[in-house]
């Protein structure tokens, strides 16, 4: 006797596809999609559709945004037959530059003999997008009701998202809950993300020759590492604010007293209250060489994000869903990186982060997923589809 759709758990079906659904992430993954190459980002965009429409058909709905000097956003809506609407969202760019692919090595088993499946962006995020896409195909074939369902794939996370932010707030606002395919923490979901800021500091002195005439001179060069190192000393850990100055350019020859420097830096804060401090205390660096003139351009990029109250009952559900799937208990933690859930959050929109990949290493080289675990985030995502059928109620 033949089973009926509605039968036939979630988990089985996807650990049915599990080898599908990975050759879909190495799909993904061999197309190399970094940030600032924007004819691989196009033609990568066009690829994570087909695989869309070859697993789910055409879309309802379909609009792509132009991204300009950055990768493009598209939407695809496929409608439901239930009364909701989520909201699916990932990135498709990574960090890694084009060519990155041809060195890269495959791990060794893991010390408790597990296989990992490494490739420049699998983790971070692109084992996310394939799986969201076969969980509504998996939601699907169980017969179940469904809500609709709303896919948003950007190509400019990885830099701040600067032209997809208002298309992703654009999209959580029309959706009753939404969830980011970004890698979960070791199997956790995110709740809580530190905000991001990304500031550029230019220091401006005077050029002279440094044999001739050094004394004419003011070094920007040296007047900006004053500021990087009192920079720095902004820094608290203990509050959850970090300061990175991960970038410094400047001068025009060795020979010649800098006339420009600039430098870029990474700061995370945990609270609107730490973003308030940073600014004031930048603000209040001071140079040894009054001649040099420092300006900062005080870019926030994303805001922290918390467990709001519209996310509570969204992360109970999940937690539900795990329950009932056989999982065990679904953790949530914060994490001191951020990204697109932080723009959603921020609205007072319910939204879970970390729904993707399990694995580590980050935007680091030999990032790596456990196929083992593709199946079970599959069917946690397919699960939570078919239990927001009807409008989260909070």
């Amino acid at each position: 006797m033949t089973a009926s759709p509605a039968t036939v758990p979630l988990t089985t079906r996807a650990q049915d596809a599990s080898s599908r659904i990975i050759d879909d992430i190495l799909t993904l993954v061999r197309h190399e999609t970094g940030s600032y190459d924007l004819p691989r980002l196009a033609a990568g965009l066009d690829l994570l559709r087909e695989l869309a429409v070859e697993r789910l058909g055409p879309p309802d709905r379909e609009q792509r945004h132009p991204g300009g000097e950055y990768g493009d956003t598209l939407i695809l809506t496929y409608t439901g037959s239930g009364a909701g609407h989520v909201a699916l969202v990932g990135h498709y760019d990574t960090v890694w530059p084009t060519g990155t692919l041809a060195g890269w090595e495959q791990p060794e088993p893991s010390e408790d003999g597990r296989s990992r499946l490494s490739g420049p962006g699998i983790f971070d995020m692109k084992t996310g997008l394939a799986q969201g896409i076969w969980a509504l195909k998996v939601a699907r074939e169980s017969g179940a009701p469904l809500p609709t369902v709303t896919f948003l794939f950007n190509g400019d996370e990885e830099i701040g998202s600067l032209s997809s932010r208002a298309v992703i707030e654009e999209v959580a606002r029309a959706a009753d809950a939404t969830l980011v395919l970004e890698p979960s923490a070791h199997g956790a979901v995110k709740t809580a993300r530190k905000g991001t800021g990304i500031f550029q500091v230019t220091a401006t002195g005077v050029e002279s020759h440094a044999g001739l005439a050094p004394q004419d001179g003011a070094s920007a060069i040296t007047a900006l590492s004053e500021f990087v190192v009192a920079a720095a000393a902004v820094a608290a850990p203990e509050r959850g604010t970090t300061v990175n100055t991960g970038l410094i350019r400047g001068g025009s020859a060795i020979n010649v007293v800098a006339g420009q420097a600039t430098a870029g830096v990474d700061i995370r804060v945990s609270s609107a209250a730490e973003q308030d401090r940073v600014d004031a205390e930048f603000d209040a660096i001071t140079v040894s060489d009054p001649r040099v003139r420092i300006e900062i351009d005080h870019a926030w990029n994303r805001p922290p994000m918390t467990l709001n109250a519209a996310s509570g009952p969204l992360l109970d559900l999940a937690r539900e869903v795990a329950r009932e799937q056989g999982r065990d208990p679904l953790r949530d933690t914060a994490v001191g990186g951020a990204s697109d859930a932080n723009f959603v959050a921020a609205l007072g929109l319910p939204v879970l982060c970390g729904m993707g990949a399990v694995g580590d290493g980050a935007h680091a080289q030999g990032e790596f997923i456990y196929p083992d675990t593709v199946p079970g985030q599959t069917a946690l995502v397919a699960g939570l589809l078919g239990r927001l059928a009807e409008p989260l109620k909070g």
